[in-house]
């Protein structure tokens, strides 16, 4: 191959990857214009609901959304990854409708149950869809920019959000969620005009012979040929990097006022570690040819321990440094592990392994959220939170095994459709 067909073929390569990619970062923007995502407590309060009974909406929330995994993945293999997206984010939109119409505990109970179930049938079904429609393409290399530029949009989005909802509540509670309605369902139109079906049968056919071997007749039975040792602990590792994480963002809002910051410094903090957490990943796909995932999990790891340790501290402007200078680094692991999980699991059931995959994670965020407030309650906010991060340094004992033997991850029974090295 001469410098000037593989210059072409290249630049062939990145056209087919923007054609996919641009539809799905106007649905990134769409879908996470949810305006009350950050007053939607003082919204519930408002209701008459107390601390508890917030509480269990959330964590009732991440139950069923965990549940609902296994379920919605088979489901977007079978009729389709667009039509499961598109059924959860209708599903979610009239959640949010109804929760601003209602007052009833027992109505809210089921609305919550209701969106956790969109969440499900969301998740795993984004990323597959993205993922096949590259492979069709042939330019699943240009998967972890895109991936990172979607993130990105993603989070900064959310951030906007965040902002935009308190200044909307100002006029009523209805604007804030039919805003929030409304564009979810603009999310499903750019989806169903823009966006083509895939089916995890079709997603077989599309690669033309480039899965080898015996096909599984279910999930599990793909899910038990391709669970290699690494595979099985990067998933445990990953899903206590978010089980880390996650909680770690949310209830950094009640360290920091317990440090003595006021309502509106948490605010602005959290608004702005947002921006930051949407940003850094744009530098995933440099530190996935120049470092790796074998190197960026522990590290981001032992930054996570970090930032729970300097909060442990006491120390509002320490723990607001640390909150804003470290919080980006996972989202980076989060985006180039993504990566190598699409490329181990079979693209007949890439929906329904990766729903398991993130069953295992909402399992592991649940029991999160319950270890932080229980030792913040117990030891303070503070030192609660410093004594959480034995959590990301256990994780990354258990990667060490992977790192230093270079344990193989994928099983290479499915080479994605990208360019080869020339």
């Amino acid at each position: 191959m001469t410098t000037t067909e593989a210059l072409d073929g290249s630049a062939a390569v990145d056209d087919a990857a923007r054609s996919v990619a641009r539809p799905f970062y106007v649905y990134a923007v769409l879908a996470n214009s949810l305006f009350q995502r950050g007053v939607f407590v003082l919204f519930l309060q408002q209701r008459g609901f107390s601390a508890g009974q917030v509480a269990i909406l959330q964590t009732l929330i991440y139950l069923v959304s965990g549940l609902a995994e296994l379920p919605t993945g088979v489901i977007a293999d079978r009729i389709g990854r667009r039509a499961s997206i598109v059924i959860g984010q209708v599903l979610i939109a009239g959640c949010l409708l109804g929760q601003v119409t209602s007052s009833n505990y027992w109505v809210f109970l089921t609305l919550f149950m209701g969106q956790g179930v969109g969440m499900a049938c969301v998740s795993g079904s984004d990323t597959a869809l993205l993922y096949d429609l590259l492979v069709r393409r042939g330019a699943t290399a240009g998967y972890v920019k895109i991936k990172s530029r979607f993130t990105m949009l993603g989070t900064v989005t959310s951030g906007v959000a965040i902002v935009l909802g308190g200044q909307l509540q100002r006029f009523s509670w209805g604007i804030v969620y039919l805003g929030s309605a409304s564009c979810v369902v603009l999310a499903v139109v750019v989806l169903m005009s823009r966006v083509p079906e895939i089916r995890g049968a079709d997603a077989v056919d599309e690669q033309d012979g480039a899965e080898k071997g015996p096909v599984d007749a279910t999930a599990w039975r793909a899910m038990l040929r391709v669970a290699t040792p690494a595979l099985v602990t990067l998933v445990v590792v990953s899903g206590l990097m978010h089980a880390t994480l996650t909680p770690y963002i949310i209830f950094t809002q009640k360290t920091l006022s317990d440090q003595g910051a006021g309502t509106a410094l948490v605010s602005v903090v959290i608004s702005v570690g947002f921006f930051v957490g949407g940003v850094v990943p744009l530098l995933s796909d440099r530190a996935n040819r120049s470092i790796g995932y074998r190197v960026i999990v522990p590290v981001s790891l032992l930054t996570l321990a970090a930032a729970l340790g300097l909060s442990g501290l006491g120390l509002v402007w320490v723990t607001i440094t640390a909150f804003l200078v470290l919080v980006g680094i996972p989202e980076i692991t989060a985006v180039l592990v993504d990566n190598v999980l699409n490329e181990a699991v079979p693209s007949r059931h890439r929906a329904s392994l990766l729903s398991m995959i993130s069953f295992v994670e909402s399992v592991l965020i649940g029991t999160g959220y319950l270890v932080v407030g229980t030792l913040m309650d117990g030891l303070g906010s503070s030192v609660g939170m410093a004594t959480y991060a034995a959590v990301p340094l256990l994780a990354c004992l258990l990667w060490l095994p992977v790192l230093f033997r270079g344990a193989r991850v994928t099983t290479e029974i499915e080479k994605p459709a990208g360019p080869k090295a020339s």
